[in-house]
């Protein structure tokens, strides 16, 4: 079986959001109390920048990285798809559309399936391995390019 999903999809999802919501924790908790502490309540007036952070935060994480699933590997025509402790196998004639996104960091691929799975939903979204270097923004993306011949080659046609 070929890895296709980035080993990095466990920081961006458990990791990264952690930290950026424990800092906006810890700097609200310490501003607050320093602003007590000193009697100066117009420093208060700045609590609304981390709301704001936090609410955008979520919201960000919550559009491009709550809905990755945890891995994805390639076993001849099907995927098989890792998200939490379950795993599911997609047979590859079932994607209808690779929707790889350019210029977003960290980069994702988007599989819509033709039949809805009932663990994974219609789409399946997840951060590629590989591609790395100054200029591989501008390339397609090769796991993309991959799965689009291996589909295309399914149904009979060139890719």
């Amino acid at each position: 079986m070929q890895r296709l999903s980035s080993p990095s999809t466990f920081f961006y999802k458990r990791v990264f959001p952690v930290f950026w919501f424990g800092f906006l924790t810890v700097w609200t908790v310490g501003w607050t109390c320093g602003s007590v502490l000193t009697h100066n309540l117009k420093m208060l007036a700045a609590l609304p920048g981390p709301v704001i952070m936090a609410l955008f935060g979520f919201w960000l994480f919550k559009t491009l990285l709550f809905d990755l699933v945890d891995e994805v590997w390639l076993d001849g025509n099907h995927l098989v798809v890792k998200c939490r402790d379950e795993s599911s196998r997609i047979d590859l004639a079932n994607v209808i559309n690779v929707n790889a996104s350019a210029m977003t960091n960290p980069p994702r691929i988007t599989l819509t399936l033709r039949t809805e799975s009932p663990r994974l939903g219609k789409a399946v979204a997840f951060i590629p391995a590989g591609r790395s270097g100054l200029f591989a923004l501008f390339k397609p993306n090769p796991v993309a390019s991959d799965l689009i011949e291996r589909i295309d080659t399914l149904r009979g046609r060139p890719a």
